[in-house]
């Protein structure tokens, strides 16, 4: 369960935890850094979940020179710890035990005692960054290769919205890349081989389109009169071309128009949760 260490003059602190013990690792390490020069050896035991391991850990330090220090969540598991630590003049210190009674009184509340639901709220955080970090490795065309990662491509003209769009759906923890689409240049070979259920291409209006282009033109400096970027005709014509080319290759079209994002999101996410459920429920 724990490295071995040998008995030979070692001081030895165990972690006993029903986690990974990080947290108690850490207070421990840094309380030993007020004693200059100590020689202890800290061991952790993760994933204490019954009164059998607990007899483990006891046989294996009870001949030792040690402290056992645990956090463990559920009341009588720490009880019996304590308990078989007295039995066997083990010092054994309770980290977890005296902060949940101070907060359930506090609280006036019973804590749940499910050993690792710090980990799994967390797993949610790691999901949600490495979400972010694809939707930014994924904007605008780049890392093409990759696309049949993603659990949704949003598919659109030059400021029709995808960026912002990802960028809201990653932080809700989805895998999104977005694709520009700009006529007569060919779009990455990869989507052919993707899931079509999972592109939305975006609609947007010529006249909120035309307001987003000018505004880039104004940030950017670049004169109206040199530029067909944000003509009206020229706009209108991509538009054209773009839904022409989204029905003929069966993608779902997604009208963004006058829509806070907050909106085209939910009914994105909405609809590839209710087609990769129906899948998975017929497969």
């Amino acid at each position: 369960m724990a490295q071995s260490v040998s008995n030979s003059g070692f001081q030895v602190i165990y972690i006993a935890s029903c986690g990974e013990g990080i947290n108690a690792f850490h207070l421990v390490e840094s309380t030993l850094i007020q004693f200059p020069h100590n020689k202890i050896t800290i061991v952790k035991v993760p994933h204490i979940r019954s009164e059998v391991q607990v007899d483990e850990l006891i046989d294996k330090v009870k001949d030792m020179e040690s402290i056992i220090v645990h956090t463990i969540v559920k009341s009588d598991l720490r009880q019996y710890l304590t308990r078989k630590g007295m039995e066997h003049k083990i010092v054994t210190i309770d980290l977890m035990g005296p902060v949940l009674s101070k907060i359930q009184s506090f609280l006036n509340q019973a804590p749940l005692e499910k050993p690792g639901l710090y980990r799994e709220s967390h797993q949610v955080d790691l999901k949600q960054v490495s979400a972010i970090d694809f939707a930014l490795a994924h904007d605008d065309g780049l890392s093409p290769e990759s696309l049949d990662k993603a659990e949704i491509i949003l598919l659109g003209l030059s400021r029709a919205g995808k960026t912002p769009l990802s960028m809201y759906m990653a932080v809700l923890g989805w895998k999104v890349a977005n694709v520009p689409f700009v006529p007569g240049v060919p779009l990455p070979a990869i989507l052919d081989e993707v899931d079509r259920r999972r592109i939305f291409a975006l609609n947007i209006n010529a006249k909120q389109l035309l307001s987003h282009r000018k505004m880039r033109q104004e940030s950017l400096g670049v004169s109206e009169m040199k530029s067909a970027y944000a003509s009206r005709k020229k706009i209108e014509e991509e538009i054209f071309t773009a839904h022409r080319y989204y029905i003929a290759k069966g993608y779902s079209i997604l009208d963004i128009s006058d829509k806070p994002i907050e909106t085209s999101a939910e009914e994105i996410i909405e609809m590839i949760t209710r087609r990769f459920k129906a899948a998975a429920h017929l497969s």
